[in-house]
């Protein structure tokens, strides 16, 4: 979509003339690195569109989305720490690059820096972004926990991790579209619509991830196909396989998932046969059409300009279909 690249352009010069403070240089200099090392934008280029959908100026949502983008590399950088990952969008992590301590400290500058780009707007608006931007960051949070906590239990429901994903992924899509309708001085029903449409496609966009990491085309997904079943992560694919398993099939699937000793080639195969025999992908797929569908009849029920409308739509159908 020839908006997001101008939207994601707009961002990256705004990124690029950011002007951060040079001391002390332990702190700032991590921060510069992830952002310099890129990612999607997907959230902050949402702010300046969505804004710009509502007939407002994305100039004057450039803050908000820098708040978006700022807040989610804080959430990334502890994120890594926690996973203890060494690699981060292909490169060396902020807390293996510097030291944990350091990891940490500029994570936390991170969320500071991104509540400060609110004081920009005048008093009413500024309430309404850090309120919903409170509640995000404390909901990514109770997401973050959720997952760990899974990590260690034997027995989660689907209906506990599509609450999970909601939290962790999905809220700051739907955040980062009523920040840009609430710049753009949009009706409140139209804000809350657009939230509503931006969370459907978070989950969609989650369970569509979670689907192409055991599925996916190794050469196109950019990431190790099977990874979350090396891992041992308890996705939407294992929790409805294991929800529709005959006896055996539930016993074979929790020894595959409790085996150490397994070569991960075995495993991702061993694995993908039993989603495939208890109908797991086929769940996965309506789960996301659902969601998709969902979000569109939120997008149907906004007052916007119907060339807006079908960019928005656009943008949906392109996050259901994708390859990567």
């Amino acid at each position: 979509m020839k908006e997001l690249i101008f939207y994601k352009s707009a961002l990256e010069d705004a990124l690029e003339a950011h002007q951060w403070p040079s001391d002390p240089d332990q702190l700032y200099r991590p921060i510069a690195y992830i952002l310099g090392i890129g990612g999607k934008r997907l959230r902050p280029v949402l702010t300046l569109m969505t804004c710009a959908c509502f007939g407002g100026d994305h100039k004057k949502a450039m803050p908000a989305a820098l708040a978006v983008e700022l807040f989610h590399n804080f959430s990334l950088i502890h994120d890594d720490i926690m996973d203890q990952a060494p690699l981060r969008r292909g490169q060396v992590t902020v807390h293996h690059k510097w030291d944990l301590n350091t990891g940490i400290l500029s994570g936390d500058a991170l969320l500071i820096l991104a509540y400060q780009h609110f004081e920009s707007y005048a008093p009413q608006v500024f309430m309404e972004l850090a309120q919903l931007f409170s509640k995000t960051a404390l909901e990514v949070c109770e997401g973050q926990q959720y997952d760990m906590d899974f990590e260690s239990r034997d027995e989660v429901a689907v209906t506990q991790y599509l609450k999970m994903i909601e939290y962790k992924t999905a809220v700051l899509v739907g955040a980062a579209m009523k920040m840009g309708a609430i710049v753009a001085g949009a009706p409140s029903d139209a804000q809350q619509r657009i939230y509503d449409f931006g969370l459907s496609l978070g989950m969609a966009f989650q369970l569509q991830d979670d689907y192409l990491d055991a599925f996916g085309d190794p050469e196109t997904f950019g990431k190790q196909v099977g990874g979350d079943i090396i891992s041992g992560k308890k996705t939407y694919l294992y929790l409805s396989a294991l929800a529709a398993a005959s006896v055996e099939q539930r016993s074979a699937l929790l020894k595959l998932y409790q085996n150490q000793n397994l070569e991960d080639a075995t495993k991702v195969s061993q694995a993908l046969d039993l989603f495939q025999a208890t109908g797991a992908p086929a769940k996965i797929q309506t789960a996301i059409q659902d969601y998709t569908m969902e979000a569109f009849r939120q997008l149907d029920a906004i007052d916007m300009d119907q060339r807006h409308k079908e960019q928005l739509r656009d943008f949906g159908t392109a996050l259901m279909d994708r390859k990567v």
